[in-house]
């Protein structure tokens, strides 16, 4: 049965900052340390973690929101993800919550530390006090 993993970060940075470093190739191999190819589109694909991750953005909402289906190459080929992060300014910086459905419940443990491995602490280093 498929799991969904839900986590919240706050980020000392604007919404803009954060959606940037979501959705900028450039930065998203800087704080990931794995080579990204993002677009900016709706209907657009991305590949992470040198492609090991891919899919495509279903829907772009700059500085507020963006949800993907995801993809994990060591998944089954009929396996996919849908992956939203939702931005709210806070008065310290902005509050991201992840919302991650259709994890493949034996994968659901290692990705949701995934996220605050690879993610949230190395984002967090990248983004400082924006």
């Amino acid at each position: 049965m498929p799991k969904t993993i839900s986590q919240t970060v706050t980020f000392h940075a604007t919404p803009h900052a954060v959606y940037e470093a979501l959705m900028d190739a450039k930065q998203h191999a800087a704080f990931t340390g794995g080579s990204a190819k993002i677009s900016r589109n709706v209907g657009g694909t991305f590949s992470v973690f040198a492609g090991s991750i891919t899919g495509k953005n279903l829907e772009l909402i700059p500085n507020r929101k963006i949800v993907q289906e995801w993809r994990i190459d060591e998944w089954a080929k009929s396996v996919t993800s849908v992956v939203t992060f939702a931005l709210a300014k806070t008065k310290s910086g902005t509050r991201l919550t992840l919302t991650h459905a259709g994890v493949p419940d034996s994968h659901a443990d290692s990705i949701a530390r995934g996220w605050r491995d690879y993610y949230w602490g190395p984002m967090k280093e990248l983004l400082g006090n924006q």
